[in-house]
């Protein structure tokens, strides 16, 4: 049963990591963009660093959502499918 638990609370987080993965790396880079941007030019402006992340946030779970939720679902499935083992 120990075992059991372990094995669930990995799988979990890799799956999380995997799902997250996508939107983070966006984030990542679009707020490296704008870090430099910032610096070249001197603006200094909070929304400037907040905006274009929240877009491109928005964009890469409209593009994958599908990918996302049958990611999300196989874990479920398997999840649900090692009660019965138990």
């Amino acid at each position: 049963m120990g075992d059991f638990g372990v094995q669930l609370m990995s799988e979990m987080l890799i799956t999380a990591a995997w799902i997250c993965a996508p939107i983070l790396g966006v984030c990542l880079v679009i707020g490296l963009i704008v870090s430099v941007l910032q610096v070249v030019t001197q603006i200094q402006e909070m929304t400037l660093t907040f905006v274009p992340k929240i877009i491109g946030a928005v964009a890469v779970m409209i593009m994958f959502s599908g990918w996302m939720l049958s990611r999300w679902q196989g874990f479920a499935v398997d999840v649900i499918g090692r009660i019965a083992q138990l």
